[in-house]
C-alpha cells in the first residue's frame, strides 16, 4: 500500500501565498507550482511529511501538485476552489497568478517556513522553465511523453535513501494523520 498523504488545501494556499509574497510580483505559476513541489519534497526528507499533503504526477515540465495545478487553472479539488481565489488568482493569459490577500501563515509549522524561504532563495530568481528543467533530475520524475504519470512517495522516499522500516513508519504514521484529520471533520 503506497503512502498517501491528505491534501491540505489552507496550508498550500499558505505556501503558495508565501512564495508570491516573497516574489513580490505576479508569478508565472510553473514557477509556484515547480518551487511548491521541491518544498514540499524537501519538507518530506527533513520532517517526513508533505507541506501540502497532495498528489504528484509526472509530466512534460517536472514533477507537478496535482491538486494545485488543478486549483491555478480554476478546477475544485475538494471544494478548496473558493479559498484558493480567496487569496490567490486562478492563472491569468500570460500564465501568472497573483497574490490577492494575505491568508497568514497559523497553519504552517516553522521548518515548513524555513523550508519555503529556502526553496525561494535557491529557485525564485531563475526562469521557471530552468527550474522545471533542473526536476528533470529528480530520480522520481519519469518523461510522460504528453501524458502524466503518478509519482509515487515511497519511490521517492527510496531515492532519497530512506530503509524499509523508515518508510513503513512514514506510511503508518501518514495513515494516523488521515484518519484522525477525517475523524475531526466529522
Amino acid at each position: 500500500m503506497a503512502i498517501l498523504f491528505r491534501f491540505h488545501p489552507q496550508k498550500a494556499v499558505e505556501a503558495a501565498a508565501m512564495f508570491l509574497k516573497l516574489h513580490g510580483k505576479p508569478m508565472k505559476y510553473l514557477g509556484l507550482l515547480k518551487m511548491l513541489y521541491i518544498a514540499d519534497r524537501i519538507a518530506l526528507e527533513r520532517i517526513e511529511q508533505t507541506i501540502t499533503g497532495d498528489c504528484y504526477f509526472s509530466m512534460d515540465y517536472g514533477p507537478v501538485l496535482s491538486g494545485v495545478y488543478d486549483l491555478i487553472k480554476g478546477k475544485s479539488v475538494d471544494g478548496a476552489l473558493p479559498l484558493w481565489k480567496k487569496f490567490i488568482s486562478v492563472r491569468d493569459v500570460n500564465h501568472n497568478v497573483y497574490l490577492l490577500a494575505d491568508p497568514s501563515t497559523d497553519d504552517l509549522c516553522e521548518e515548513e517556513e524555513e523550508i519555503i524561504h529556502e526553496v525561494y532563495q535557491t529557485f525564485g530568481h531563475l526562469n521557471p522553465f530552468d527550474v522545471a528543467e533542473w526536476t528533470h533530475d529528480l530520480p522520481e520524475w519519469k518523461d510522460p511523453d504528453g501524458s502524466r504519470i503518478p509519482i509515487v512517495v515511497d519511490d521517492v522516499l527510496r531515492f532519497m535513501g530512506k530503509t524499509i522500516e523508515e518508510i513503513a513508519a512514514i506510511r503508518q504514521e501518514a495513515a494516523r494523520e488521515a484518519y484522525l484529520d477525517e475523524v475531526l471533520s466529522a
